[in-house]
């Protein structure tokens, strides 16, 4: 009998500890539910995270190639402006040259004007005691024809003062070219010639230093003339007009072998 009331209460029990362990796996499964939402909410959440996170790397990513490209376009404008740069650098070097060398010939040409100006220009100058203005092709053709008279030349150096006086007819040499053209003309034997030129001298410039020598010079035509009596006056005139000239000491000489 009390095997079978031991056997009884064995069954009440498992009776009763059947129903708790049906509610304790319940209770397991809900836990485990949650849990797994739990999990999937926040894989959820970790994926929203990564998308955005990769979303946000495209957009750096993105932004880098950008940045990438406006850095290579800045580089090669940098490049093209340094290109620019030497280049205008190298117009201004040229245009530099080119000024400095535009400068020089004007400089040259200013020089060359100015010189050739100067030549042109009246210059002071002396001749047998007067000072007067010449131009300088006026000086070059009195001194080539003197040139010519005193290397002994008397027909080139008669042709050379004849033309000057035709070509400078108002020149302060005048006086000078009549008194050596009349010399050439006397070496030439052309004595009226001679004559005519040294009287003209005298009425022209009768202070001019050649003047003493050109009366004398008259009074030696006169005598190749043979007019004696005239040379004989002319030489009393140049002693009176002349008395501290050399050619008044010539004349005296001359005028005691006259008489």
């Amino acid at each position: 009998m009390k095997g079978v009331v031991r056997i009884g209460q064995l069954l009440a029990a498992a009776a009763l500890v059947v129903p708790l362990a049906g509610h304790a796996a319940l209770f397991e499964d809900d836990e485990a539910r949650k849990a797994i939402l739990e999990l999937r909410q926040r894989a959820d959440a970790q994926r929203q995270i990564a998308d955005q996170h990769a979303q946000e790397l495209r957009r750096a990513y993105t932004d880098n190639e950008q940045l990438r490209r406006s850095v290579l376009d800045l580089q090669n404008q940098i490049e093209a402006l340094k290109g620019e740069l030497a280049r205008m650098r190298g117009q201004d070097e040229e245009l530099t040259r080119n000024v400095t060398e535009l400068q020089r010939r004007q400089k040259d040409l200013a020089q060359g004007v100015e010189d050739r100006l100067r030549k042109m220009e009246p210059t002071k100058v002396t001749v047998d005691g007067r000072e007067f203005q010449a131009d300088p092709g006026e000086q070059r053709d009195f001194e080539a024809a003197l040139a010519v008279f005193r290397k002994g030349d008397f027909p080139a150096a008669q042709a050379a003062f004849g033309e000057f006086i035709k070509r400078w007819p108002q020149s302060g040499y005048r006086p000078s070219s009549l008194f050596w053209l009349g010399n050439a003309q006397y070496a030439n034997r052309d004595y009226r010639g001679a004559l005519a030129n040294f009287r003209q001298l005298l009425q022209q410039a009768p202070e001019h230093a050649r003047a003493p020598e050109a009366v004398l010079s008259i009074a030696n035509c006169q005598i190749e003339l043979k007019d004696n009596a005239g040379a004989r006056k002319t030489l009393d005139d140049l002693v009176k007009a002349y008395p501290q000239s050399e050619a008044a000491g010539a004349a005296r000489e001359r005028l005691a072998r006259l008489r």
